[in-house]
């Protein structure tokens, strides 16, 4: 949401206003009273990295960008001298940074980026669906992600961020995959997002008491998942009913009423042998169940992840611990144990905000969801919470009155 025409994810579609100059005028030297306060951590290899800002400037998108450290100075008198609206730094790490030009600038490698965008998962209507409704949706993709980077890849240096927006940021400096050129990095995201998923390819042949059987690779990967999935359809439906198990599996495509009873049957009396892998132990059956199965899992296990942000080798992103101009919220870090029990719309609030009332206008009322409560909020004068208030104006639905 960079940029002086915010874009409004409320549940009441998009709606495009101008900020008038006495909120941008406020915001900016809030931000500046936040950067004076709260100590904003480097990047590894921060003086490696490319440096970008979008300053509040009326009628302006523009980024400031091709910025060194060199260039740039003390980062915490930075960002409380400019007071940034958007901090970015590159995912690659330079030679020469501050260059004018990607080809001056020494490429050398980059961080793997990952981006999860709250309105842009399948299924996810911004029109509909409401802004914690979003995130609460985004952060389940969140967890998907990370199910594949830490249990698929194995990757052991990931760093977790809220946006302070939209979703989440994950990046890894994993030294082995920091050389990636795009195509290797697009291989990750077709494997993340099973784009041309190889069914065959999950299905291995293996050794048994001198002959063959083929099984289901059963030990990582997208197999593993497909192995779970058939494993626990099976334990539930030998605790179900006989009518209530046959109606189950009718509902999954491809099976008819004939067949679920075969299914059913085999299931039951070839447990064991399926458990173990087994597509054949069952029967025709089986497989047919597995192939369903197979566009079951990959439905409901995929991360959505923004693909040209994972395969740019140059990409600029936010920066953690800086604001977000978008939403008046923090660009916030976080460790996986924290990840569950993280409330974006309460914990990414600002503690410099808190405190005190001021003074805004309404300009969109409505339903607003935020610091652990929903309400609606009509149009025209109020006293509000700050951190209310800065993210009601950041997000385009306030202005500031004068004290």
């Amino acid at each position: 949401w960079p940029g002086e025409t915010q874009r409004l994810y409320d549940g009441h579609g998009y709606r495009r206003r101008p900020m008038e100059a006495r909120t941008r005028t406020y915001l900016e030297g809030r931000f500046g009273d936040y950067y004076r306060r709260s100590g904003v951590s480097l990047p590894p290899a921060a003086d490696r990295r490319e440096w970008g800002y979008i300053p509040w400037s009326a009628g302006s998108t523009t980024m400031v960008r091709h910025q060194s450290l060199l260039d740039i100075g003390d980062l915490g008198d930075f960002l409380h001298r400019t007071a940034p609206r958007h901090v970015y730094f590159s995912s690659a790490r330079f030679s020469d940074p501050g260059a004018g030009s990607m080809d001056e600038k020494g490429w050398q490698s980059a961080d793997l980026v990952f981006d999860l965008d709250a309105d842009h998962l399948p299924g996810v209507d911004p029109e509909e669906a409401s802004y914690a409704e979003m995130l609460a949706e985004c952060k389940e993709a969140l967890l998907r992600l990370l199910s594949f980077l830490d249990d698929d890849f194995g990757f052991e240096e990931t760093s977790v961020v809220f946006s302070g927006g939209r979703g989440y940021h994950v990046h890894v400096r994993d030294p082995e995959i920091r050389g990636l050129d795009s195509e290797a990095r697009r291989e990750i995201v077709d494997y993340v997002r099973a784009i041309d998923l190889d069914r065959e390819g999950l299905i291995e042949t293996e050794s048994n008491q001198g002959t063959t059987r083929r099984v289901l690779r059963r030990r990582g990967g997208w197999g593993a998942r497909v192995h779970a999935g058939l494993v626990d359809l099976a334990e539930t439906l030998r605790e179900m009913e006989e009518t209530a198990a046959l109606e189950r599996l009718q509902e999954l495509d491809g099976i008819g009423e004939g067949r679920a009873e075969t299914i059913l049957g085999q299931l039951r009396h070839n447990f064991d042998a399926i458990r173990a892998g087994n597509v054949e132990a069952g029967g025709p059956g089986t497989r047919i169940l597995v192939d369903t199965l197979a566009e079951d899992v990959v439905d409901s296990d995929t991360a959505p992840i923004d693909e040209p942000v994972t395969t740019d080798t140059k990409r600029l992103i936010r920066l953690p611990g800086s604001l977000h101009g978008g939403s008046g919220l923090a660009v916030t870090p976080l460790d996986h144990a924290d990840i569950d029990d993280f409330r974006p719309l309460e914990d990414a609030i600002p503690g410099r905000f808190r405190g005190r009332d001021i003074r805004i206008t309404v300009t969109d009322p409505g339903e607003v969801t935020f610091d652990g409560d929903t309400f609606s909020i009509q149009e025209g004068k109020h006293s509000v919470e700050e951190c209310l208030g800065v993210f009601l104006m950041s997000r385009g639905r306030a202005e500031k009155r004068t004290e």
